[in-house]
Order: structure tokens, then C-alpha cells, then sequence
């Protein structure tokens, strides 16, 4: 019986897939982004709810880290393993790994509900779970792209693509709803909704899916390669985490020698890993693709998207929960579950026309849609210069829903445009390419932009928190220590629905005051009043470098060429050649290695 059902295992997935596989494949690898955009949006909203189910504070000296792991680990764990995971696909197979990812993914989301210890123990477990969790994301998005693209028609792809990307965006709304409604009952439920979705998804991968790419025998794994790309990314990306860290009396970590080690170190391997894949004869970088016009100038648009919106989605969300909100009557408490439903205008532009555009670009390429798109987000981040700090929100959600249908309309031809250029064998390694830089660049935009802003508060905050502070009954010597703070701490309070006062003023100082003053220093509009000229100066100037970087993005997106897939293009490239006609020779893959 058990040598049947092996047997009938094998016939099965040889078999060779139907009419309707793509569909399959399409709702599989939906499910899969969907699993994974949720369980980042609900970690965001139940943050506050974990940390106390495991009882530390996670803005205490010595324990901010904890926070920045749980925040950014994920991200950083993918960014890194992403071309690595592609490429190791492409030699092995990318159905059979990107099986692997789910069972790891839903692993990770068994051991964070089933943590077993409490204060800094327990935090450092669920860190770790979370990297298991950012391995199995990594084997996700590295195939995902890949399978889609193998599955589906070049004449469909685009609507695949945008399909799969909406699949993200809705994701992330339903993943603040379900944080903010599972976390008032018990912190482990965030975990636990999980598992059901990657369990099925895990069994419907491995029973539905088949692998349609040819794995070409022979090819090595790149091992020197593999190692200093993971270990100089690795190290990149944790010195610029880190510089967003008070350092001794500086508001932030840039002049900490570890840092600026690790950014150097970071810089110095990444250098070396380039020479090294020029000389490799299996490399896992494949830089070759690279003389495709179309594959460059699409990954040179995502980096710079990517570098604009990456970052400034997390700017505004702190804008919103740290100033907007409470000036409006919410408490700090409510406000990452009302930040979410106020940036819904985003999301709906994204929905709106990530599928539109998917589906349009299969017609007509993807040239216009993701140039216009960067020109509209450009102009988005502009209208937000023009907003004060307690703005107007009939303003605010067409200028959201503007940036939101600017990136719908890029995305999805984007990423359809760089994997129809590249050939079949090496989609695992391009899709991980193309996730790298994306997450890659996002993890550097919070880290550059959540800089800015500090600095910038850090120059105004101190003179007008003293102020404030004094008038309220403090003490003038407390008042000028606390003045000085780090406003890291601050901003990260407001970010996980704390007031930021309470975090700030000492327990005993506060309770030294009178009922009034300590009504007036907790109060919603204290905070929001204090920080929000000094706020907005750093802000705006981030919303004027996004601005600049989206019109670079959309300047690329440009000049990428025209439509161009590959195979198909290289016949009628060809056929133009013997006939005498004139081609864009900048659009041929010249052969690979």
C-alpha cells in the first residue's frame, strides 16, 4: 500500500499540468503573500499586547532591541537570503522549495504561539521564531514571482502579477483588523491564525503544484558567493538598523564605531562578492542579466520606488498615531488600529489599479504604466509637502488614494516586465533578485528617513519639550533631562500606541504633581502640540526626497525600452535581422554562461 501511494505520488506530480494549473497556481501563491502580509501588519497592531503577555517593556533602557528585532527582523532575514533562496530554486526546483517555505512559515507561527517563557527569554525566542518565520517568507517570495511567470501565458501574466500583489495590500488591512481584534482576547491567538492558512497551504502546494521549469543538471551551488552576499548584506543592513538607536548623549547611532564598522564591513563585502561572481562559473548573482535593458532599468525602478515608499509609509503611520489621531480625540491606544483604517485610501489605489494595470500592461507593455505611476506617486509626496501637521483629511485620502493607484500602477508591470525578459532557467534567481532589491531598499528607507526626522526633532524638540514641561509644574533641572531624551523613545512610544509622555516622565515625578498637571502632561493634545512643528520639518524634507527619487524611477522606467519578452522577441529579433530591419539591439540577452 505505502509503495502504491509513493508510486502514485510520482505519477502525480509528473504528470503534466492542465489548462487550469495556472489558476492554481495563482491562488496557491496568493494565499502564500496573503498568509505573509498578514502576519506582518498584526504583529504591528499587537505589539504592545505581546510585550506585556510576555511582561517586559519594550521601550526600557537595554530592551528597545527586542522591538527593532520583532519590527524589522523579518525584513531583514528575506532581504538577505532572497537571491540566495532564487538561485538554489533554479538548481533544484522552485515548486519543491517554495513548498518548503510554507511548512517553514507555518512552523515559525507554531513555535511564536507556543513560546514558552516570559520576560527577555521569552522575547529572544519569539526574535528567533520570527527569523524561522523570514526564512520560510524568503523561500515564498523568492519562487513566487517565478511559478506565476512559469505557470501563466506572457499575454496574462501582467493580471497574475497584479492579482498577487493586491493579494498584499489586503493583506496588510486585514491582518490590523485581525491584530487589533484577536490581541484584546490573548497575544498568542496572533500567532495561531496563522497556521491553518499555512497548513493548507502547505498540503495544497505540495498535492496541486508542479514543476513546470526545466532544472537544467550540473549546476553548482556558488558557495564563496552565497557567503559574502549573505554575510555583507547582513551586516549592512544591522549597522543601519542600528544607526536609528540613541548612541551615548546622540539621538541616534551613526557615530557609533560598531555602526559605522558594520556599514563598511557591509560595503567591503558586497565589493568582494561583485568580483567574485565576475569570476564564477556557477554564479548566483547572475550579473549577466543585467545586459538586458529591460531586466536593469525595472530593477533600478523598484530599488528607487522601494528607497521612496518604504520608509515613508512608516513616517506617515507615526505622523498619524503620534500627532493626527489624538489631536482628534483618539486615544494613543486606538491609534494603530485607526492609523490603518485612515490609510485605507492607499490601499484601495493599490487595489484599484494593481489589476488594471497588470492586465493592461499584457497589452500594450509596461513602459507607460510604470512611468506614469512613479510621476504620480512623485506628485502624491509633493501634495503631502503642502499639508500641515493637523490636517484636513478630505485633503489627506485623495492625495493617499493618488499615491496608492501610483504604485498599483506601477508594480505589477514592473515586476511582469523584468521576469518576462529574463529566460525560464533563470526566473528563481531573477524573482529573488528583483524581492532583494525591493526589501533591501525599504529596510534602508526606515533607517534614512526615521534619521532625518530624528535629527530634525532632535534640533527643535528639546527647546519646546522644556518649555512645555516647566509650564506644566515640572521641575526646571527634570524638566531639562527629560528635555534631552533621546526622542527615538518618543516616536517609538507613538508608534506602538503608548503615550509618549507616560514613557518619557519617571513614575515618581509624574505622581509628584498635581492631578491638573498630570492630566494636562498625559493628555491627548500635549504631545501632539509639543512635537509637531519639529516633526514636520524633517518630514517634509523626506517627502521632497521621495519626490526626487520616484521621477529617477520614473525616468528609468522610461527608458527600459519597449515591450520586450523573452524567446518571443528573440525570434521576431531575429527574423528583423535576415530580413534587414533594424531591432533594439540593447533588448537580446547575449548568451549566458
Amino acid at each position: 500500500m505505502t509503495v502504491g501511494n509513493a508510486t502514485e505520488r510520482q505519477r502525480r506530480h509528473h504528470r503534466a499540468p492542465g489548462d487550469n494549473y495556472k489558476w492554481i497556481a495563482l491562488s496557491n501563491t496568493t494565499l502564500g503573500v496573503l498568509m505573509a502580509t498578514i502576519n506582518s501588519s498584526i504583529i504591528l497592531i499587537a505589539m504592545p499586547a505581546i510585550f506585556t503577555g510576555i511582561g517586559i517593556n519594550p521601550l526600557a533602557q537595554g530592551e528597545t532591541n527586542y522591538f527593532l528585532w520583532m519590527l524589522l527582523g523579518y525584513m531583514l532575514v528575506t532581504a538577505t537570503l532572497l537571491v540566495t533562496f532564487g538561485r538554489i530554486s533554479d538548481i533544484f526546483g522552485r515548486v519543491k522549495l517554495y513548498n518548503l517555505g510554507f511548512a517553514i512559515f507555518t512552523l515559525g507561527s507554531i513555535l511564536l504561539f507556543l513560546t514558552p517563557s516570559r520576560g527577555n527569554t521569552g522575547a529572544l525566542e519569539m526574535v528567533i521564531f520570527r527569523l524561522v518565520q523570514g526564512v520560510g517568507g524568503g523561500f515564498l517570495f523568492a519562487n513566487s514571482t517565478a511559478i506565476l511567470t512559469d505557470a501563466f501565458p506572457s499575454h496574462q501574466r501582467g493580471m497574475a502579477m497584479g492579482i498577487n500583489q493586491v493579494a498584499a495590500i489586503v493583506g496588510a488591512l486585514a491582518g490590523l483588523i485581525l491584530g487589533g481584534i484577536l490581541a484584546t482576547i490573548n497575544w498568542r491567538m496572533v500567532f495561531l491564525v496563522s497556521v491553518p492558512v499555512g497548513l493548507f497551504g502547505t498540503v495544497w502546494a505540495y498535492l496541486k503544484l508542479r514543476e513546470t521549469a526545466t532544472v537544467r543538471s550540473g549546476q553548482r551551488i556558488d558557495w564563496p558567493g552565497n557567503l559574502t552576499f549573505g554575510v555583507g548584506l547582513t551586516v549592512l543592513l544591522l549597522g543601519i538598523t542600528y544607526g536609528i538607536e540613541p548612541y551615548g548623549n546622540s539621538p541616534m547611532g551613526w557615530g557609533n564605531p560598531a555602526v559605522i564598522g558594520a556599514i563598511i564591513a557591509g560595503v567591503l563585502l558586497l565589493a568582494l562578492f561583485i568580483w567574485i561572481e565576475l569570476h564564477s562559473d556557477h554564479p548566483m548573482f547572475r550579473v549577466n542579466l543585467f545586459r538586458i535593458r529591460m531586466f536593469s532599468f525595472g530593477n533600478i525602478s523598484v530599488f528607487l520606488a522601494s528607497l521612496a515608499q518604504g520608509g515613508l509609509q512608516f513616517m506617515i503611520v507615526i505622523w498619524l498615531q503620534g500627532i493626527w489621531l489624538p489631536l482628534h480625540g483618539y486615544s494613543f491606544e486606538a491609534t494603530p488600529l485607526w492609523a490603518g483604517i485612515y490609510m485605507m485610501p492607499l490601499m484601495i489605489g493599490f487595489m484599484v489599479m494593481g489589476p488594471v494595470s497588470g492586465l493592461l500592461s499584457d497589452r500594450f507593455g509596461s513602459r507607460f504604466f510604470s512611468t506614469v505611476g512613479m510621476v504620480l506617486m512623485a506628485l502624491g509626496f509633493v501634495g503631502l509637502t503642502l499639508l500641515p501637521a493637523n490636517f484636513s483629511y478630505s485633503v489627506f485620502a485623495p492625495l493617499l488614494l493618488l499615491l496608492g493607484i501610483g504604485q498599483g500602477m506601477f508594480a505589477a508591470p514592473n515586476t511582469t516586465a523584468i521576469m518576462n525578459s529574463v529566460p525560464p532557467e533563470h526566473r528563481g534567481v531573477a524573482s529573488g533578485m528583483r524581492a532583494t532589491f525591493q526589501n533591501a531598499a525599504s529596510l534602508l528607507s526606515i533607517g534614512v528617513f526615521f534619521s532625518i526626522v530624528t535629527a530634525g526633532l532632535a534640533a527643535a524638540l528639546p527647546s519646546s519639550l522644556f518649555t512645555g514641561l516647566s509650564h506644566a509644574g515640572l521641575p526646571a533641572p527634570l524638566a531639562t533631562a527629560i528635555s534631552h531624551l533621546p526622542p527615538t523613545a518618543a516616536l517609538f512610544a507613538a508608534f506602538l500606541g503608548y503615550n509618549p509622555m507616560g514613557t518619557l516622565l519617571p513614575p515618581s515625578a509624574l505622581h509628584s504633581l498635581p492631578a491638573a498637571s498630570q492630566a494636562t502632561l498625559l493628555s491627548k493634545q500635549f504631545f501632539p502640540s509639543l512635537i509637531a512643528s519639529p516633526f514636520m520639518v524633517g518630514l517634509h524634507a523626506v517627502f521632497y526626497i521621495a519626490a526626487g527619487m520616484c521621477l529617477v524611477a520614473a525616468i528609468a522606467s522610461y527608458f527600459r525600452g519597449k515591450r520586450y519578452i523573452h524567446g518571443q522577441d528573440d525570434v521576431i529579433a531575429a527574423g528583423a535581422i535576415a530580413a534587414g530591419d533594424t531591432v533594439e539591439s540593447s533588448s537580446i540577452l547575449e548568451p549566458a554562461d
